[in-house]
């Protein structure tokens, strides 16, 4: 099987500018827990190497000694949990708008049969937030299959969140294209044997996406077309279905090229 078959998109970044808001939850959830700690940006960008609510907490203790650390560790399920019920009304009161293109790209790759799926690190309440704020709660039936950080063991870089999602979707990993704006989410589905569109945000801007099928600003809308900033779709302003589809032939086809017998050409 060839060709292009589901899209699978990460969420924290990708979907949305959702960073802003969860570092806003972090800091409200420190506050109401006692905590004297207030992560700014700064500080929070060095904190994103590290996916999943809980091990950034683990990692910024370990890390930076701050105080009230033993405290907070004996406290973690209680602070996470209030994150997330903090991130999820800033959500509800639509603070998360999707990023350009997002919404027409999904509607278009169901509507021309292609699988859906959503891979994240963080907890399942907060994707469920996020779609029902931008789609309502019809827009949850459009995916084939959402995996949630809860159900791996290893986080991203590692390839498991995605090859979960690959699995879920019972298709060939070469047949799906992963949406990502990380570098560590760039290392996991390619890890996991899937290209992978890059969409950098406003924390990852600044990261070495060499190796990814393609870096675009963002998806793209009529009025709104994407940056090219390497790889695949320097021709195009929008990434729609068709487009992929002309990206990911084009590379097989490039790849053929270069394979004669089963041996490289060079």
């Amino acid at each position: 099987m060839r060709g292009l078959k589901a899209l699978i998109f990460d969420v924290d970044g990708t979907l949305a500018e959702t960073e802003e808001v969860h570092r806003a939850a972090f800091n409200d959830a420190f506050k109401a827990c006692g905590l004297p700690w207030a992560w700014d940006q700064p500080l929070y960008r060095l904190l994103l190497a590290v996916s999943g609510v809980r091990e950034r907490i683990v990692h910024y203790v370990e890390t930076y000694d701050p105080p009230s650390g033993a405290e907070a560790m004996a406290r973690i399920d209680e602070i996470q949990a209030l994150k997330t019920r903090i991130f999820n009304r800033l959500v509800d009161d639509r603070h998360c708008p999707f990023r350009p293109g997002v919404e027409r790209l999904l509607e278009e790759a169901k509507s021309r049969g292609l699988k859906l799926a959503l891979a994240t690190t963080g907890p399942i309440p907060n994707v469920e937030s996020l779609i029902i704020a931008n789609l309502d709660y019809a827009g949850l039936d459009r995916f084939d299959a959402i995996v949630g950080g809860e159900a791996v063991e290893a986080r991203k870089p590692a390839p498991d969140i995605y090859r979960m999602a690959i699995d879920a979707l019972g298709l060939p990993a070469r047949t799906c294209l992963v949406f990502e704006d990380s570098l560590n989410g760039l290392k996991a589905a390619t890890a996991a044997g899937a290209r992978t569109v890059v969409t950098p945000s406003v924390y990852t801007a600044n990261q070495d996406f060499s190796g990814a099928f393609a870096v675009v600003s963002h998806l793209g809308d009529p009025f709104d077309p994407y940056e090219h900033l390497g790889g695949a779709g320097d021709r195009d302003r929008m990434v729609t279905v068709n487009a992929l589809r002309r990206w990911m032939d084009d590379d097989d086809d490039m790849r053929s090229l270069l394979t004669i017998g089963g041996r490289s050409v060079y």
